[in-house]
């Protein structure tokens, strides 16, 4: 009776020893990230038959089993991914609508202040010190431009870097995951389940979802799986199939992310296919707001020194000399593909500026058509052959291309950084119209020349136009270039175009009365073309909104998306802490409630002991009988 009772107390004793082992480690491992809380499990093994009956062999630790719900820990994972994806995306996406609203660095003052400058000229056009405070303008203006321009790309860079280390790091992850899948494969073979292990890989997992977006598919053999959204397998078991940071062979200024190929290089993911987590957030927002933000600034430099320069062009500066271009500005950007096996060279010039679109464009041919897709909004528009002209872009193409040669343009991306100032000196400055009209002083009636404006620059510009009229109701011009026509109908108020320029004659003009346009000699005072230079201040010249309404189109719409992606990552933040308040709920460590377990396992130690005491006493006394 004493061996027995000895038996069944010795389990019991062994039991409470593996409960205040496992209540230990639960206290130990209280601060652990991602540990799940441990149980034993007890059961009874057979019980002895006498002929008494059945009586029980004690007690059995059958295993140590984790508290975990499969169900929130994949909630949780999945949360982290949308939350991390929003938070990289609102910390960059804050940094561009803090450089954009900047009253300091915006461009809006800049481009205040230049045409203010440019009004200060028109009401001054033979003043030396205003001339110079335009010209300065000038170059403060290219130079705001030209700062956008660095802080961009030294964004772009930034996010670049950034998505190489996102890579590097979930590829060591992903090699983590497949060595814990070995090792828990190896343990699993005992018929437990090795907790710890477990945990790991969880840990692994849930910081893969920090960085790009994944789900896991566990085996039966309880090997974890893990694919991203595109439904590229990153581990398959103890293997895996690990991601590529390149330059992307359309844009070398891009970093793009593909899958590693075991024969070397990588095929590259499509736009899109990489989502959640950091690397998700950081490709969305370069290719949503960045991308955007860039070619938008470009567009707006490009499109003001485009319209001054063409304006500036039709005037005459202090030295009677016509105007020459005040900026510099980028042209195009076509990129062929690295990959591409044809013979063709894809060109782009802009055509109308204030149709340019803030967005690149990918050309593709197909074997028989040129596709193209403007990237900002995915548009498509197919053509048979080129050239072709839209959004203000003329495309033409060299030689012969091959089926699935790829093009990149980029009509407006480097448009900030390139602009800047060509106009050396001020009395360059062409604030005046080349040319002038007047009405003889013998003439008779009561008409006159006015609204002469400069239209382009035709080779018979400066030629000397006479305007004679041979009744009230006609007239007969002459002068180079004219055609000289006779007995040309009068009609009040009409327009008279030729040689680059138009005017109005009002009035009502006798026969004999003649008027002539002449090259505007000595004009140091006049004002025409600085007056027409500062009405582009206000034009709706950028997709029919001004260059300040433009700018402010951008700062409005970054703004929107900001407050956009910081709700959702308030949001989602949010519901992530629930998340893992829930999963803390059911696999955390209560300290309270390990407490209670060492005090129960400590009774149930002390408990069995006092019977072992007993059943010794017992065998004692028996012995005593023998003695």
């Amino acid at each position: 009776m004493a061996i027995s009772l000895i038996n069944v107390s010795l389990t019991g004793l062994n039991a409470a020893q593996a409960g205040l082992k496992t209540t230990s480690h639960n206290l130990s491992n209280v601060n652990t990230p991602g540990y799940s809380r441990q149980v034993i499990l007890q059961g009874t093994p057979p019980p002895q038959f006498t002929g008494a009956g059945y009586f029980g062999k004690g007690t059995t630790v059958e295993t140590v089993r984790r508290v975990y719900s499969e169900h929130l820990q994949r909630e949780m994972q999945n949360l982290q991914s949308q939350s991390s994806h929003y938070s990289a995306y609102a910390t960059e996406i804050a940094r561009l609508g803090n450089l954009l609203a900047d009253p300091d660095t915006h461009l809006a003052g800049a481009i205040d202040g230049f045409f203010s400058a440019v009004h200060n000229v028109a009401s001054h056009p033979a003043d030396a010190s205003a001339r110079q405070a335009m010209l300065s303008a000038a170059q403060s203006l290219a130079h705001r431009f030209q700062t956008f321009g660095t802080t961009l790309d030294s964004a772009r860079t930034s996010v670049n870097s950034r998505i190489e280390q996102s890579v590097s790091q979930i590829n060591g992850l992903a090699r983590q995951v497949a060595a814990l899948n070995d090792s828990i494969l190896r343990a699993s073979g005992t018929g437990h389940a090795p907790n710890d292990l477990l945990d790991q890989r969880d840990v692994a997992i849930s910081d893969l979802n920090r960085l790009v977006g994944a789900s896991v598919v566990v085996q039966s053999d309880g090997a974890a799986n893990v694919f991203l959204s595109n439904g590229h397998a990153l581990v398959v078991g103890t293997t895996t199939q690990e991601l590529a940071a390149i330059r992307d062979p359309l844009d070398a200024s891009a970093v793009s992310v593909g899958a590693r190929l075991a024969t070397g290089g990588a095929r590259l993911f499509r736009p899109g296919d990489v989502v959640g987590g950091e690397l998700g957030g950081l490709l969305a927002f370069r290719g949503e707001a960045l991308d955007a933000a860039q070619n938008s600034i470009g567009r707006l430099a490009m499109a003001i020194a485009a319209n001054v320069n063409s304006q500036h062009r039709l005037g005459q500066d202090l030295n009677g000399a016509l105007g020459q271009d005040l900026f510099a500005l980028a042209a195009p950007q076509v990129h062929a593909s690295s990959n591409n096996t044809g013979s063709a060279a894809l060109s782009a010039s802009v055509s109308d500026y204030g149709q340019l679109a803030a967005s690149d464009y990918r050309v593709q041919y197909d074997g028989a058509n040129y596709v193209v897709t403007r990237l900002a909004d995915n548009s498509q528009s197919s053509y048979a052959a080129l050239p072709q002209t839209f959004d203000g872009i003329t495309l033409s193409v060299a030689g012969a291309p091959a089926a699935g040669d790829v093009f990149l343009v980029q009509p407006t991306r480097t448009g900030a950084g390139a602009i800047s100032v060509v106009l050396a000196n001020a009395n360059q400055i062409a604030a005046a119209a080349p040319v002038r009209a007047s009405a003889s002083s013998a003439n008779l009636g009561d008409a006159s020349a006015t609204d002469l404006v400069v239209q382009s620059l035709d080779p018979n510009l400066l030629a000397p136009v006479t305007i004679t009229f041979t009744g009230p109701n006609t007239y007969d011009v002459s002068g180079t270039g004219t055609g000289n026509p006779t007995g040309v109908a009068y009609v009040p108020g009409g327009t008279l175009s030729f040689n680059g320029w138009s005017l109005v004659i009002r009035g009502a003009p006798k026969a004999g009365d003649t008027f002539t346009v002449t090259p505007n000699t000595g004009g140091i005072g006049d004002n025409r073309n600085a007056l027409r230079l500062a009405d582009l201040g206000t034009a709706a010249l950028v997709q029919g909104a001004s260059f300040v309404g433009s700018y402010a189109q951008l700062v409005s719409a970054t703004g929107s998306r900001e407050r956009e992606v910081d709700v959702a990552s308030t949001a989602q933040d949010q519901m992530l802490s629930q998340a893992k308040g829930a999963l803390a709920s059911v696999s955390g460590v209560n300290l309270d409630e390990e407490a209670a377990n060492l005090l129960r396992y400590q009774q149930a130690y002390q408990a069995a002991s006092k019977v072992i005491a007993v059943a010794d006493s017992l065998f004692d006394e028996i012995l005593s009988i023998f003695r």
